[in-house]
């Protein structure tokens, strides 16, 4: 199995900056690709980004690209999400995923691992 465990969410103004961390424990090795997903209340689970575990290409959802940048780090097992200029609408519970295929998707039902989310509120 493994576990993934978010940090780095909080309360931030317009404008400005937070970086989410996840942690992966467990089989990582069976693990390919990651994202980030995120859900704000009475909405459906939105896709921000994803990156291939193994050669860090990535792709970030067009809402998104250009405020968001997903990344990783192999020795720490640690996922990435750098958000900037952030929006009111930008407030959600953040995820991170893991699934065992290498081909980058944003269907959550993809997915294989989820962590508990990060609260990220931005106030106007």
């Amino acid at each position: 199995q493994v576990q993934l465990v978010e940090s780095g969410g909080g309360l931030v103004q317009a404008g400005g900056s937070l970086r989410l961390s996840c942690a992966a424990s467990g089989r990582t090795f069976s693990m390919y690709t990651m994202a980030w997903f995120r859900q704000a209340p009475g909405k459906e689970r939105e896709f921000a980004a994803a990156i291939n575990w193994s050669d860090g290409s990535t792709f970030h959802a067009s809402s998104m690209k250009g405020r968001f940048t997903i990344s990783r780090d192999n020795a720490k097992n640690t996922l990435y999400l750098q958000m900037n200029s952030l929006k009111p609408e930008d407030t959600a519970v953040y995820y991170c995923a893991g699934r065992r295929g290498t081909v980058i998707t944003g269907e959550t039902r993809r997915y294989d691992y989820w962590g508990q989310g990060t609260q990220v509120t931005v106030s106007s």
